[in-house]
């Protein structure tokens, strides 16, 4: 290989750096909207509570616990989203039924509901944002995000 061939880059790192660069986009326009939808669950809402919310929602119940190590957050800030998001009646917490010093974590219908409403208009907009993709690029867009986050 010439040193000409090995200063051009290749096709897949081209490819690459321009992945790497909507990531970036993807990331930001993720930041945004996590603000935006907290705002919308309750305006005093942080995007890290937005997140607890979302993740309990989905998982049906965790511990602090469970969702600091998840989360990578220091006990603390889980502690005081908590806080807040009981609150704001957006979230109850009971004893565990096998262990009586650890609370269980749920999301409330209140929370159920306006978390529903958000993901819904979400939706619909990304429908028509990606709405010319076939089932099998979405799937496969989808394959992608996966392998990422397993990574």
């Amino acid at each position: 290989m010439s040193t000409s061939e090995l200063a051009m880059p290749s096709d897949v790192d081209a490819a690459l750096a321009d992945f790497q660069g909507q990531l970036n986009l993807i990331f930001a326009k993720a930041r945004l909207l996590w603000k935006d939808s907290a705002a919308r669950v309750d305006p005093e809402l942080q995007v890290a509570g937005y997140k607890l919310l979302t993740f309990l929602d989905g998982a049906g119940a965790s511990s602090a616990h469970e969702l600091a190590e998840r989360f990578e957050m220091d006990k603390s800030v889980i502690s005081r989203q908590v806080r807040m998001l009981e609150c704001h009646g957006l979230l109850e917490s009971r004893p565990d039924d096998r262990d009586g010093r650890l609370r269980v974590l749920t999301v409330t219908p209140k929370a159920r509901a306006v978390l529903a409403q958000v993901r819904g208009e979400y939706a619909l907009r990304l429908r028509a944002v990606i709405g010319e993709l076939t089932a099998d690029e979405i799937r496969t867009a989808s394959k992608v995000f996966r392998l990422l986050a397993e990574a």
